[in-house]
């Protein structure tokens, strides 16, 4: 098989460590029947393991050379793949009456949007589970009060049960990374714990809260919520923004939206 080298401009880091691996196979742990998507499955270091498990892989690549290498080892029965963006992948057709569990190494550069993107189809997704920059997953599974809470924390945790599986140091990708990196599974709430009446003001009003983290939540929230709504709804508006629960955010925008 032709070698491929990294890609800087798809911001490629080739997972090659079997132990690595092995574990996050076991982490995703497929069963027949089920439907599996990976996305940029690069090499295959985690697509040829996934196939032992199940009878079908989708994957999402857009660097043609990766593909052809994995078309020249997989046949088309087993393995379907998508040539896109998956930023711009629409993941819905691939769902059928089965939810898709979706996997991959993402890519840095676009983790977070991507994360978001996929959250608009979360009505088709069972789970995900990701290998992505440790910094990123400490900020999606963090709670409120730590250093690393912010706006990505509550969006995520809004929409997904959000939990930090294991670290992965850099030496585990070739080439390896100068960060460190970690698996996050995220899980789409089958029903909205804190629902929202429209999470698009939600979206806008924890931006709001976090442009201003260090300020009082009544400072930081001064454009959109009046001071009496604070005490209506118990919530303290000295405390600053990342002091503030998810349930707090949606109680804030549904009593102001």
């Amino acid at each position: 098989m032709t070698e491929h080298r990294a890609r800087k401009r798809f911001g490629q880091h080739f997972l090659h460590d079997p132990g690595i691996i092995d574990r996050l196979v076991r982490t995703v742990a497929p069963m027949a029947g089920q439907k599996l998507v990976e996305i940029g499955p690069g090499r295959g270091a985690l697509t040829y393991p996934l196939l032992e498990q199940v009878a079908h892989l989708d994957v999402v690549e857009l660097d043609r050379d990766l593909i052809h290498l994995l078309r020249e080892a997989v046949p088309e029965e087993r393995l379907t793949i998508h040539q896109a963006d998956a930023l711009r992948f629409d993941f819905r057709p691939l769902a059928g009456d089965l939810k898709l569990r979706v996997v991959g190494n993402l890519p840095y550069n676009i983790s977070t949007p991507l994360i978001f993107h996929l959250l608009e189809q979360a009505e088709v997704i069972s789970d995900m589970t990701f290998m992505l920059q440790k910094e990123v997953v400490d900020r999606l599974t963090a709670a409120p009060g730590t250093g690393d809470y912010g706006r990505l924390s509550v969006m995520v945790q809004y929409h997904c049960q959000a939990d930090y599986l294991f670290f992965v140091p850099p030496g585990a990708f070739q080439p390896p990374p100068k960060v460190d990196s970690a698996v996050v599974r995220l899980t789409p709430h089958a029903t909205a714990p804190w629902p929202a009446r429209d999470p698009v003001y939600l979206g806008k009003l924890v931006n709001q809260a976090f442009t201003q983290r260090r300020k009082a939540v009544r400072n930081a929230l001064k454009p959109l919520v009046e001071p009496d709504i604070f005490d209506a709804l118990g919530i303290d508006p000295g405390l600053r923004p990342d002091h503030l629960s998810v349930a707090d955010y949606v109680a804030l925008a549904n009593a102001t939206g």
